[in-house]
């Protein structure tokens, strides 16, 4: 016991010597501003071997600037990062906001460059006022900066995306094979936005056992065709027009038209950071079953109401997804659903992040379930719809970090 004592003493003399050698070593490279990257898709190792002018800390409270970075999805496919550069401590009221647009045929590696290029941009401004001040120099990239802009759009803004998937997989016993195809087709301007989707999807499993073969086969396809315009700053109105066809929905044909209308409590101009939508639509559907209903029908004329509020919020102290809906059909309001749907990420004080994500419905809407009920292969499979009043999900987690406040070191090495 006693040599395990020794032992111990022995490593947190050396660790504390060691730390403070390194701490040592930060306050003499330590002069430019210190930097929390709030950013939950970039590549932070890469964005500190480019920017190296800046210290990088784990905590926002340590940070003299935090970086906020959101994005969008553009009309032609690419997106749209917003780098918002809040000052703290000494630079406290300094806010500055820049923007870096993908285009859909760059690489991965283009667009960690252009983030951290405008990330480089935003932090100078900063460094200035810093020892590390006087040793920062600008120049321009290329010597042929065109003197205006000249650019032309040849496909006057619409985007064409095709695909097609494939997945194998097999043992002695079992094997799965899944196919699916995709056509995309949209436009979006400022004032419209367009989107023509379909595809189809085929899977089919066997199980082989000593006395039973089971050959479970799922079909689907769907059309969608959306357009929406921009009436001002806060309102919006389009449309849905929809074809759908599954096994596992007991729909052999679904066809469905639907004219939405939708306001923002906060300008669409700031939809990057914050978001408060209110969306209603009334909708007409008609549908065809594979097999006959619990209501004993093979198809059906409905009409249906539904609201949805939507709230997003993403700040220096965390974000906030979160939707809640309910619609009903008009010939009987007790055919409904309601929906919540929540994720929370919140960094509650220094090192303390807590991560919440759920949702949570209420489900009184099930007028396509067969009236046959679902057989125990199907029930086991998953092949088909199950009967249920509710369903729900949820995921959670906590963490806190201490120990060093800076993160400035990339080593890739073995881990």
């Amino acid at each position: 016991m006693r040599n395990y004592i020794y032992l111990l003493l022995t490593f947190l003399i050396f660790t504390d010597a060691f730390a403070c050698h390194t701490h040592e070593t930060l306050k003499q490279t330590a002069t430019g501003p210190n930097v929390f990257l709030d950013c939950g898709t970039c590549d932070f190792n890469y964005i500190r071997t480019h920017i190296r002018f800046v210290n990088y800390v784990r905590n926002r409270d340590e940070a003299q600037v935090q970086v906020l970075v959101t994005s969008l999805p553009t009309g032609s496919g690419g997106r749209e990062f917003t780098l918002v550069f809040l000052g703290r401590r000494n630079f406290a009221g300094m806010v500055d906001t820049l923007r870096y647009v993908s285009a859909p045929s760059e690489s991965w590696d283009k667009i960690r460059l252009g983030i951290a290029n405008t990330m480089g941009l935003g932090l100078v401004r900063y460094a200035e006022q810093t020892p590390i001040g006087k040793y920062l120099a600008i120049r321009l990239a290329k010597s042929d900066v065109p003197a205006e802009n000249t650019l032309k759009d040849n496909w006057n803004y619409w985007v064409f995306t095709l695909g097609v998937n494939g997945y194998l997989n097999g043992q002695s016993l079992t094997s799965q094979n899944s196919w699916s195809g995709f056509l995309n087709v949209s436009r979006t301007t400022s004032a419209f936005k367009f989107l023509l989707s379909t595809g189809a999807g085929y899977s089919q499993r066997d199980y082989i056992t000593n006395d039973l073969n089971v050959t479970a086969i799922s079909r689907r396809q769907n059309l969608k065709v959306m357009g929406a315009m921009s009436l001002d700053g806060h309102w919006s109105a389009g449309g849905i027009l929809s074809g759908y066809s599954s096994t596992y929905d007991n729909k052999k044909a679904d066809f469905s038209l639907a004219p939405e209308i939708e306001y923002d409590i906060f300008p669409y101009s700031q939809s990057t950071m914050r978001q408060l939508r209110f969306r209603y639509d009334v909708g007409y559907d008609y549908t065809r079953y594979y097999a006959e209903t619990i209501f004993n029908k093979l198809s059906d004329n409905l009409t249906s109401e539904e609201l949805s509020v939507i709230l997003n919020l993403t700040q220096p102290w965390g974000s906030i997804n979160a939707s809640l809906n309910g619609a009903h059909y008009f010939y009987d309001f007790s055919k409904n659903h309601v929906q919540l749907y929540t994720q929370v990420s919140l960094s509650l004080s220094q090192g303390l992040s807590l991560n919440l994500s759920g949702a949570v419905s209420m489900i009184h809407d099930q007028i396509s379930l067969p009236g046959g009920g679902a057989t125990t292969d199907q029930i086991l499979l998953q092949q088909t719809e199950l009967a249920t009043q509710y369903s729900y999900w949820t995921a959670f987690g906590v963490s806190y970090t201490f120990g060093s406040i800076y993160n400035n070191v990339v080593n890739p090495r073995l881990w």
